[in-house]
């Protein structure tokens, strides 16, 4: 899909691309070509349109920084890596490729995400964020942080809920087993976020880092308004790295608890087994085939006997075990 849009009094309104016959198929006014999932001709159309080369979607996935940040031709390539699916239970990373050409801003994605949709939104509305490629290029860098802030705020406010449920002094006491292993699934969720968080911050930062160096002829309004989002995304990412400690904190803390009651069932177990030991002795010795035993001689008193130190036996090792504290 190709979205054309155009600056206009009202702000940045969405126009069809012509068929040729009554003008070009890109208006001449037209300041943002959107490629969403572009097909072929899409693709073709644009580059001659514009003397590009859009990049395929493997090319947009190369990591190596000479592949996401470079000039060729006069226009800059800038491929950013964002997170998408934020909402959903499976976030992914997302590569987008912003091409500023001349008077236009070129954009190749191949999801529909909420920074996209908001900033179209607001741009539709005040004309003074649509009135160039680089305001629209900002735009849309400002968005990507604040959706970004967004989801480190989530993360760092779920991270709370389950640091108060682990390390609770009061209410419904130690977390059972399921507890856990729900509050692993939390963290690991959370860690995921937050590594896509990171990941998208990192490559914004070396974008926005590119443009104040390779844009000419930058306002100095945009020029601090890059330096302002580079601030942004630098606090951004020294909060990720926070996160980042604390879910490996909380992960540690939660394995721990983990061992701690697996300890307790085997120490039930040793207990129990230490409870029988003495009785069983006793057993092994009555159970012996002599003549000369305590109480042997009674009808019933040698069973009685026998029973009564097994049980008083257990009693004074259970006796024994709980001054020691071990249960």
């Amino acid at each position: 899909m190709l979205n054309i849009f155009v600056p206009t009094a009202q702000g940045l309104t969405k126009v069809e691309a012509g068929n040729g016959d009554d003008g070009p198929p890109i208006p001449t006014q037209a300041v943002w070509l959107d490629l969403l999932e572009p097909t072929v001709d899409e693709e073709k159309l644009v580059e001659a349109s514009l003397g590009v080369e859009v990049p395929t979607r493997e090319e947009m996935k190369e990591i190596e920084t000479s592949n996401r940040l470079y000039e060729d031709n006069g226009a800059l390539y800038m491929t950013t890596t964002i997170a998408a699916q934020l909402d959903t239970d499976r976030p992914v990373s997302m590569a987008v490729t912003f091409i500023l050409t001349g008077n236009r801003l070129v954009t190749n994605r191949y999801l529909d995400t909420k920074p996209f949709q908001l900033f179209i939104s607001y741009a539709g509305k005040h004309p003074a964020a649509c009135q160039s490629p680089v305001a629209i290029l900002a735009g849309l860098m400002e968005a990507f942080v604040e959706r970004t802030a967004d989801l480190l705020e989530r993360v760092g406010a779920d991270l709370d809920n389950v640091s108060s449920s682990i390390f609770a002094r009061h209410g419904n006491g130690t977390p059972t087993s399921q507890d856990l292993r729900a509050m692993i699934e939390r963290i690991g969720f959370n860690g995921e976020l937050n590594s896509k968080g990171r990941e998208s911050l990192v490559s914004l930062g070396r974008m926005l880092m590119f443009v104040q160096q390779s844009v000419a002829g930058i306002s100095a309004e945009h020029r601090d308004r890059f330096h302002s989002i580079s601030r942004d995304v630098l606090s951004l990412s020294d909060h990720a790295s926070f996160l980042g400690s604390k879910i490996s904190f909380l992960l540690e803390a939660t394995l721990g608890l983990i061992n701690v009651e697996q300890n307790n069932i085997i120490k039930i177990f040793s207990v129990a087994a230490v409870l029988f030991l003495p009785p069983t002795l006793i057993a092994s010795i009555y159970g012996m085939n002599f003549h000369l035993l305590p109480e042997l001689p009674g009808q019933y008193s040698n069973f009685l006997f026998s029973i009564g130190l097994m049980i008083g036996s257990m009693g004074v090792t259970y006796a024994l075990f709980k001054r020691k504290g071990w249960l």
